[in-house]
């Protein structure tokens, strides 16, 4: 009889399945990688000491949060070596797919023997409308862990490659990786280019989000900030960013607004939209990461839809 370890990206669909007849035990997956700096070799000492200067200095992490969600829930997978099936719950966004190719790389290093699948939600009907684990039914879910795709060593050893590329310090190998299709990956090439827009555009120095959300003020002109963070949540496509992370962005481009409530775009923030302007020297910070990449030695060239290096 063989037995399973369930790993899943976060916390409200850990829930959801401990409510649901699947047997094994559940770890959750307690991590944002797509953003900050990381490092090949997950789960080492100086993996979890470059996370949390990153989310203590971002996102005031405190070290006891940091062990108590994050590392213990860590070591309780470390412990976990007897199920010879371990299933990976992750969704098609930029935040899940690379959490999930750096717990593929801890898993080629770690489990070796373990039968490794992938249930991973998106588009479920062929609609191009994308769902999230939490957003279908129980009887849909069943559906999905019926499907899920038994992982090759092959497909293993892709995941691990592209983590390492995606650790590195220059994303234009990233870039340049173009045989996804041979893999049981359905999202991981979409990740990757919403990965590679998140460097600086040759145009104006803001990033493809930070420039849709300067688009939002301008459309949708939300009479609040709650307004505002709803239509920008609703309005992200495939990065799969939480209400924190774009709490941050407005801050780093808020000399770009004059109000949030209602929300207004400054002199300066207009002449940006329209492309009259760059924000590149207010914005640059030489600490900023993607991954193992300096975000600001790097600029997205949206024409040729290439990196460059400064």
């Amino acid at each position: 009889m063989s037995t399973q370890l369930h790993i899943t990206n976060g916390d409200s669909f850990t829930q959801r399945l401990k409510s649901l007849p699947f047997k094994g035990a559940i770890i959750t997956w307690r991590e944002m990688l797509c953003e900050g700096r990381t490092e090949t070799n997950v789960g080492s000492e100086s993996f979890w000491k470059t996370r949390f200067e990153y989310l203590h200095k971002n996102y005031n992490v405190s070290k006891s949060w940091f062990v108590e969600k994050t590392l213990k829930e860590y070591r309780s997978l470390c412990n976990h070596k007897q199920q010879d099936e371990i299933i990976l719950w992750f969704e098609y966004d930029l935040f899940c797919q690379i959490n999930m190719i750096a717990v593929l790389s801890w898993l080629k290093t770690h489990r070796r023997d373990a039968d490794i699948s992938l249930v991973c939600s998106g588009d479920e009907d062929g609609t191009k409308k994308m769902y999230g684990l939490c957003d279908v039914d129980d009887e849909k879910l069943q559906t999905l862990y019926n499907k899920r795709i038994h992982l090759t060593q092959d497909d293993i050893e892709f995941a691990d490659y592209i983590w390492q590329l995606y650790c590195s310090d220059n994303p234009i190998r990233l870039e340049n990786m173009s045989d996804f299709e041979h893999y049981h990956f359905d999202y991981l090439s979409d990740a990757i280019k919403v990965h590679l827009k998140r460097f600086p555009s040759v145009k104006n120095g803001l990033n493809e989000l930070e420039n849709r959300i300067l688009a939002l003020g301008v459309e949708h002109k939300p009479r609040t900030k709650k307004a505002f963070m709803n239509t920008i949540l609703n309005n992200q496509g495939f990065y799969g960013y939480g209400d924190t992370q774009f709490e941050r962005i407005i801050t780093n481009i808020k000399p770009l607004f004059t109000s949030f409530n209602p929300v207004r775009l400054s002199k300066k923030g207009k002449a940006i939209y329209e492309g009259k302007t760059s924000f590149y020297s207010q914005i640059r910070d030489s600490e900023s990461y993607l991954g193992g990449a300096l975000k600001y030695n790097f600029l997205f060239n949206d024409e040729s839809g290439r990196i460059l290096k400064l």
